[in-house]
């Protein structure tokens, strides 16, 4: 008995995160019930437990029910791109020509993905960039494009000690970032770090993925000298990328 109450159970939330991924963020869990055919009471549990296990959050109103970080991390693990030879070579070809790390990352809908560590600088904080859009750069990039970005940060974490955790602040760097056209993140992710992400595009004009030079934050000054170089090999990128 107890394993088939186990199996129901585990049947019954995998059927959830389903419908989540179905209808989108901000269903709410009469919503759920009612496409599932499923009891209230059981909706709300599971859901409850859904969230305490990170794999849903509730949206920036409480009313309802997003993916969460943790199922995000599952299907962006499934399928990683692919780096063709001649990205690469311009990729090492940048990486030659400073001293600073340089990461390739691709954007999903709601995540970031490494699809290129520079193999000299390994990144530090990997999990944390994956988790909180909201304290990396490439994060906040891909945040700047998204409409509904409160609802992918319903609650900010802080990370390290300058993290933005209030979403007006949070507004202003991505307004910022919009009209600047690359996103920073210094001491955010990791005290003592800052990084620069510049936007790659397919060629249709989607923003897909970044570059990412990252440095000591006390020689950001030193780091901002290669924006431009970095700019123009993630434009050069994008064709070859998509």
């Amino acid at each position: 008995m107890k394993d088939s109450r186990r199996t129901n159970t585990v049947t019954n939330s995998i059927a959830i995160l389903e419908a989540v991924a179905d209808c989108g963020a901000g269903v709410t869990a009469k919503e759920i019930a009612e496409r599932l055919g499923m009891a209230p009471a059981t909706t709300y549990r599971l859901l409850n437990s859904l969230v305490a296990d990170e794999y849903l959050v509730r949206t920036a109103d409480l009313r309802g029910f997003a993916l969460g970080a943790r199922l995000r991390g599952l299907a962006t693990a499934i399928n990683v791109p692919v780096v063709p030879t001649a990205a690469r070579t311009l990729l090492d070809e940048f990486r030659g020509s400073t001293r600073f790390a340089v990461h390739l990352m691709n954007f999903r809908p709601a995540a970031v993905q490494v699809i290129s560590e520079d193999p000299d600088h390994p990144i530090p904080g990997a999990r944390e960039l994956a988790r909180h859009l909201h304290a990396s750069a490439a994060g906040k990039l891909l945040l700047s494009s998204r409409t509904e970005w409160r609802t992918m940060v319903a609650t900010p974490v802080r990370i390290a000690a300058r993290t933005k955790v209030d979403h007006g602040a949070l507004a202003r760097d991505l307004q910022l970032i919009r009209e600047s056209g690359y996103a920073t993140a210094i001491d955010e992710l990791i005290p003592g770090i800052a990084c620069l992400a510049l936007p790659i595009y397919k060629p249709s004009g989607t923003l897909t993925g970044a570059l990412c030079l990252s440095g000591p934050s006390n020689r950001l000054t030193v780091l901002e000298t290669h924006r431009d170089s970095a700019r123009d090999c993630a434009a050069r990128l994008g064709p070859l990328l998509y």
